[in-house]
């Protein structure tokens, strides 16, 4: 199954991150700043959500290919990866948890994924994509299939 979804998505290392918000809310601003650092895009607005062995995977969407919008500027070629599989979804909030006690988690396309929830803004926010998705690795929590989580004891 392919689900198309609104948002930016960047790879770390390897692992996809997507960045969701509404349009004008800084997704491109935050990938931009991320690419910066070194992550590399895999679509920008537009992005699709695949599920391969078992596990969700962010691809490209093909008309916009290794394109970023720089609002303000113009549409910028830049390096891109096809496909990552789906490790963290940022979300946008105007104040985030000063210290949060877990991982939180939300459902997408099927899956309930780790989600980090900061302030787009924030000169530190891509440095605090790249702690959220360090914590996440680090503690080894992977997407998970609604169906298997739900059939899971509590």
């Amino acid at each position: 199954m392919r689900q198309m979804l609104h948002g930016t998505a960047i790879s770390i290392g390897g692992h996809a991150v997507l960045i969701m918000g509404e349009s004008g809310s800084g997704k491109s601003d935050l990938a931009l700043r991320l690419i910066d650092r070194g992550a590399i895009l895999i679509s920008d607005d537009v992005v699709f959500l695949e599920t391969r062995d078992n596990a969700p995977i962010l691809t490209v969407a093909p008309n916009i290919v290794g394109k970023i919008e720089v609002r303000g500027v113009g549409i910028f070629d830049v390096n891109f990866i096809a496909s990552a599989p789906l490790r963290l979804i940022v979300q946008f909030i105007d104040a985030p948890d000063r210290l949060p006690e877990d991982i939180a988690h939300t459902a997408i396309g099927g899956y309930v994924v780790p989600v980090s929830r900061l302030n787009p803004f924030e000169h530190s926010s891509a440095i605090k994509v790249e702690y959220a998705l360090r914590a996440v690795l680090d503690s080894g929590v992977r997407p998970e299939c609604v169906s298997v989580k739900e059939s899971l004891p509590s």
